[in-house]
C-alpha cells in the first residue's frame, strides 16, 4: 500500500513509461537496469513553501509554491515554473518525471526538476505581478543556483514574470548569474528560446513525416491542426507555413477558432491571435477584432477542442495535458490524420495514445498514424534553455541562425535516437515506436548514469 496521496497525473506519467519499459526487449537485454525503477520513480527532493504577497487594495494574500528536484544525475535540474490555480505536487511530479527524460534525450547536460504554485496570473496588475514574483522568489532562491537548478517559464509565466524573478534573485544574492532561462535579449536571454519549442517540434515532425514517406513527402500541403494559442501554438504554426503547410486550428481553455476554407491562417492571423494573448484576454478576442477572422472561412465553436472539428494531416496538442480523448483520436484516424506530436507534456490520454500505437502496431508498411511523445517532440524547448545556460557560462551570445542551427540538430538527433532505440529493443511490422523509442532511448541514458553514480548497485 502506497504511503502516497492518490497522484492521478504524476501515476499516468509514471505508468506510460514504466509498461512501455516492461513490454520491450530492455530488461530481457539489461535486467540489471530493472532495479532503478523504484528509486528513478521518487523525487531526490520536493519542497513546499508559502508566499505571501500584497494585493492593489493592501490586503495579504497567500499562496502555495513548490519546487520538485526530481533527478540532477546528467546536470543541474532544470525545469519550468508554471503559475496556474491548478498546480499541485501530483501534476508538478509528472512533469518533472516527464522532465527527466525530456532534457535526457537533447544530449545535452540537464537533469529534471519542475516547479510553481497556485497562484492565477489572471486578472492581476502588473504590480500585483510583481509583488508575488517577488515574494515567490524570496524562498525560491534559497534552493536554486546555475549549478543547482535551472528554472524556466512554463504556463503564467512568461518574459515579465521571469524579468520580475531575475532581479529578485540578483537583488538577494547580489550576484549575476543564469540562473533562470527564457531571459530577455539584453539581460542574458537566447535568440530563439520563445520560438524553440514550436520550431524544434515542426521540425522533429519534419523527419517523421520524411522517414514515413521515403523523402517523398515534407511539410508542404499538409493540413495540420494546432491546439492552444500560446507560445508552442504560435511558433509551431508559423514554422509549419514556412514549409509550405497550412494551419487549419488554434483554441483555448473556452473553445477552438477553425479554418473552413482552404487557405488556413495566415501570419497576420497569427500575430492577432498573439496580440490578444499577449493581452491575456480569450482568443475570441481576436476572432471579433480581427476583420478576416470574422469572415466566412473560419469560426469559433464555444467549450470544443479542434480534433473533431476538422480534417488534418498532421495533429500538434500544444495546450496541455490529456487534452485528446479516445474519442477525439479516433475521429482524427477517421479523419484521415497520419502524424500526431505533442507539443504539449503528456498531450494525449493513455486510451488515445492506445488508439494511435494499436494502429501501428497492427499495420505493415507505413502508411498508418504515427505518433511523437512530448518528452520528445517538444524537446526543443528546454534544448534551447540548455544552449542559453551554455552562453550564459561562457559570457557569450550567439546569433539567432546560429541557435537555430543548433536546435534543429538536436531535433534531428533526438528523432534518430528514438528511432533507433525502438528498432533495436521493439518488435514492429511497420513504423518503429517513437514512444517505445523516446521512453527507453531517455531511460537508459539517466540509468546507466546513476549505476556509475552509485545510486544504485
Amino acid at each position: 500500500m502506497s504511503n502516497y496521496p492518490k497522484e492521478p497525473e504524476f501515476e499516468q506519467a509514471k505508468d506510460e513509461i514504466l509498461s512501455t519499459l516492461e513490454n520491450s526487449k530492455l530488461f530481457e537485454k539489461e535486467p540489471d537496469l530493472k532495479k532503478v525503477l523504484p528509486i528513478i520513480s521518487i523525487p531526490e527532493r520536493i519542497i513546499q513553501f508559502r508566499v505571501v504577497w500584497e494585493g492593489d487594495d493592501g490586503k495579504a494574500n497567500v499562496n502555495t509554491g513548490y519546487r520538485v528536484q526530481f533527478n540532477s544525475t546528467l546536470g543541474p535540474y532544470k525545469g519550468g515554473l508554471r503559475f496556474h490555480p491548478s498546480v499541485n505536487l501530483s501534476i508538478l511530479k509528472f512533469l518533472g518525471f516527464e522532465q527527466i527524460f525530456k532534457n535526457a534525450l537533447t544530449g545535452l547536460p540537464m537533469g529534471g526538476g519542475k516547479g510553481g504554485c497556485d497562484f492565477d496570473p489572471k486578472g492581476k496588475s502588473d504590480n500585483e505581478i510583481r509583488r508575488f514574483c517577488q515574494a515567490f522568489m524570496a524562498e525560491l532562491q534559497r534552493h536554486i543556483g546555475q549549478d543547482t537548478d535551472v528554472p524556466a517559464g512554463d504556463i503564467g509565466v512568461g518574459g515579465r514574470e521571469i524579468g520580475f524573478m531575475f532581479g529578485a534573485y540578483k537583488r538577494i544574492k547580489n550576484q549575476w548569474e543564469g540562473v533562470l532561462t527564457g531571459k530577455g535579449q539584453t539581460w542574458g536571454g537566447s535568440f530563439i528560446r520563445p520560438e524553440a519549442t514550436g520550431f524544434g517540434l515542426v521540425y522533429y515532425v519534419a523527419h517523421m513525416i520524411d522517414y514515413a514517406s521515403e523523402g517523398k513527402e515534407s511539410f508542404k500541403g499538409k493540413r495540420v491542426a494546432v491546439s492552444g494559442s500560446g507560445n508552442v501554438a504560435q511558433y509551431a504554426a508559423l514554422k509549419v507555413i514556412e514549409l509550405g503547410g497550412t494551419v487549419v486550428s488554434f483554441s483555448d481553455s473556452k473553445g477552438a477558432l477553425v479554418a473552413t476554407g482552404e487557405t488556413g491562417f495566415s501570419a497576420e492571423d497569427i500575430a492577432a491571435i498573439a496580440d490578444v494573448k499577449l493581452a491575456r484576454k480569450d482568443l475570441t478576442a481576436a476572432f471579433e477584432t480581427r476583420s478576416n477572422l470574422k469572415s466566412g472561412d473560419f469560426k469559433y465553436v464555444e467549450g470544443a477542442r479542434p480534433w473533431t472539428l476538422v480534417k488534418c494531416d498532421v495533429a500538434l496538442p500544444s495546450a496541455t495535458q490529456n487534452e485528446v480523448s479516445k474519442e477525439e483520436a479516433e475521429a482524427l484516424v477517421d479523419g484521415g490524420c497520419k502524424y500526431v506530436a505533442e507539443g504539449s507534456n503528456m498531450g494525449c490520454t493513455a486510451e488515445a495514445i492506445e488508439v494511435f500505437e494499436s494502429l501501428r502496431a497492427k499495420t505493415e508498411g507505413k502508411q498508418c498514424v504515427w505518433y511523437a511523445p512530448g518528452k520528445a517532440a517538444n524537446a526543443g524547448g528546454v534544448a534551447v534553455s540548455g544552449l542559453e545556460m551554455a552562453q550564459n557560462s561562457s559570457r557569450d551570445k550567439w546569433s539567432s541562425e546560429e541557435v537555430d542551427r543548433r536546435l534543429a540538430e538536436i531535433m534531428k538527433n533526438c528523432f534518430q535516437n528514438c528511432l533507433q532505440t525502438a528498432e533495436a529493443y521493439t518488435d514492429f511490422a511497420g513504423l518503429p515506436s517513437l514512444q517505445a523509442g523516446a521512453n527507453i532511448a531517455g531511460f537508459v541514458k539517466v540509468a546507466k548514469a546513476m549505476k556509475d553514480l552509485g545510486d544504485f548497485y
